[in-house]
């Protein structure tokens, strides 16, 4: 496969059809920004509830901003009552999102309890309702995510996928992973392609996704129409540069210098600081910096360092440290 294909979800034609994956407590407004930046063609929220939108949660009401540079951005929403998600669906909407997205692969047992997420995988129809409610009440495309199945027993992404074709949904993405998995394990890349096969709407596959190598060889091995990129873009939105460039021309392009990457988490921490204050962008950059600095000497070491950090000052300080120390092991030193 030479070059990139083009992707239409409904009437929305993406640049590319490399998108980021919704991560609960990462893929908020600059981390998105910051992945748009390095060439994704689609972002996604964190996922939003639908109880939490209709009480006018303030913290979830924060999590609706979007900004033009980020375009076009999805918004994913869950929950298991199709009027509520219906309504939580228009409230989107009308906020803004070129793109409704409805979450129906979340493994986590907070959220399954509740029968949503992938709990909604074991009812096909509640979730068939949903779709449909959600695809009635707003203008915007929706698209759906699913996992492979609750288990590999209960492996059902066609039989669901067909349920959402059929309810007007404009794409749906899969990840290869059952609920039982989690993050476990390999994704099995045969289920998004059993599913391309089964559907006429676009399929992006979601799952092991780690470098422009495995970009190209889920787009050639599965036929989807888009990439779903996760956890292989935390700490690392130029995979998002890479995978194009190597799309484009077979070549990765060389690695950000660790003075990039200190300038780039300073910039990722102080868009945080202008959205959400010092106090709490220090305490979420924690997370991002020990992802930022993976692979660097004594990573373990200044990730504990940086988890003890309380304001911008101490990230500054403990960056150009780091920079001083890696510079001066490569010197010998």
């Amino acid at each position: 496969m030479n070059g990139i294909p083009k992707l239409a979800i409904g009437g929305l034609v993406l640049a590319n059809p490399v998108i980021l994956a919704p991560m609960a407590g990462v893929t908020d407004l600059p981390f998105r920004l910051l992945c748009k930046e390095a060439g994704c063609g689609l972002v996604v929220s964190e996922m939003i509830s639908d109880n939490a939108l209709l009480f006018d949660n303030d913290r979830t009401l924060e999590m609706l901003r979007m900004e033009p540079a980020e375009r076009p951005v999805a918004m994913q929403i869950f929950g298991s009552n199709p009027e509520l998600m219906a309504q939580a669906a228009q409230k989107v909407e009308a906020a803004g999102a070129d793109i409704i997205d409805i979450n129906m692969g979340c493994p986590a047992p907070k959220i399954v309890k509740n029968g949503e997420g992938s709990a909604l995988m074991r009812q096909p129809e509640l979730a068939q309702r949903i779709l449909r409610a959600v695809v009635a009440a707003v203008k915007v495309p929706v698209t759906v995510k699913i996992r492979k199945g609750w288990s590999n027993k209960e492996a059902n992404a066609v039989d669901m996928a067909r349920l959402a074709e059929d309810a007007g949904v404009a794409a749906v993405a899969v990840h290869g992973r059952t609920r039982e998995q989690f993050y476990e394990g390999k994704a099995d890349w045969n289920s998004i392609r059993e599913v391309k096969a089964a559907l006429t709407i676009p399929v992006i596959g979601n799952g092991d996704i780690w470098s422009p190598a495995d970009a190209k060889r889920m787009l050639e091995e599965t036929g989807c129409d888009g990439i779903m990129i996760g956890r292989g873009c935390q700490g690392n939105p130029w995979l998002f540069r890479d995978i194009l460039a190597y799309l484009q021309t077979g070549v990765v392009p060389p690695a950000p210098s660790l003075e990039e990457r200190r300038r780039f988490i300073l910039r990722h921490l102080d868009m945080l600081i202008s959205l959400k204050g010092e106090y709490v962008a220090v305490r979420e950059m924690r997370r991002h910096a020990a992802w930022y600095t993976k692979g660097v000497r004594g990573a373990a070491r200044w990730r504990q360092l940086l988890n003890q950090a309380l304001c911008r000052d101490d990230f500054e300080r403990l960056l150009e440290e780091m920079l001083a120390a890696e510079l001066s092991a490569a010197n010998g030193g």
